[in-house]
């Protein structure tokens, strides 16, 4: 993409990831973090692979001077998702409406932030549309545990929603949080759904497809709740 990129003349966005902050040292990250990362772990192939596509983005702007944007996404939820992506928002909300126990991994004291999906797409707007390259932290500062987005989503969907902790998975960040100061500085940007305001959103849609419409015997439409 960056050959055709030179090729034809066209602006380049990265879409990169908070994954190049590896598990942080530094708290919040901002974008001129060098990160944290195990090379060789069961995560690195992540990781690292959009570390070397941030490498290449920037080679190609100072040796063929192809005009670059990049963006570092930090974890971001709505409507349309895969319901079962693997994802912890959509973990959850499928769990819980499934009437399955949400599943927690480790002590759940982890964080991350969480944006909605038009934020998101407003600061790559903003990005595309700009003149600084970045990176740039894309993210919502909002700091969440792994037990307090479970009792979002509790309340949303259902409070007798049970949690079943299990063994965490190697290289887990500990804590995830942008500082998003450089996004507000240069390209006017803030998110402003909060989770609260979001979560509701995403559950009806994933309500929506998980039970669907079906009709009863006198031919008029009901849908699950």
């Amino acid at each position: 993409m960056l050959g055709l990129a030179k090729r034809v003349g066209a602006r380049f966005l990265l879409t990169s990831t908070s994954e190049v902050y590896g598990d942080p040292l530094q708290h919040p990250q901002v974008e001129t973090y060098w990160g944290n990362v195990n090379p060789i772990g069961v995560r690195s192939c992540y990781d690292e692979g959009k570390r070397t596509a941030e490498t290449l983005t920037m080679d190609y702007h100072r040796g063929a001077q192809v005009e670059v944007r990049i963006a570092r996404i930090f974890n971001t939820y709505g409507p349309r998702m895969c319901i079962d992506d693997g994802r912890v928002v959509s973990n959850f909300v499928a769990q819980a409406l499934r009437k399955e126990p949400l599943t927690v991994y480790g002590d759940g004291k982890q964080t991350r932030s969480f944006q909605y999906v038009s934020d998101l797409v407003e600061g790559l707007m903003r990005l595309m549309e700009g003149e600084h390259i970045g990176p740039f932290n894309l993210g919502n500062p909002g700091e969440f545990t792994m037990l307090e987005l479970a009792k979002v989503v509790q309340e949303t969907i259902d409070p007798d929603a049970k949690i079943e902790y299990r063994p965490n998975t190697e290289d887990d960040p500990h804590k995830r949080k942008p500082d998003i100061t450089k996004a507000k500085d240069l390209l006017g940007w803030e998110p402003k759904v909060s989770l609260q305001k979001g979560l509701p959103l995403m559950v009806s849609d994933f309500r929506q497809r998980i039970f669907g419409d079906h009709k009863d015997s006198s031919g008029s439409a009901k849908t699950a709740a």
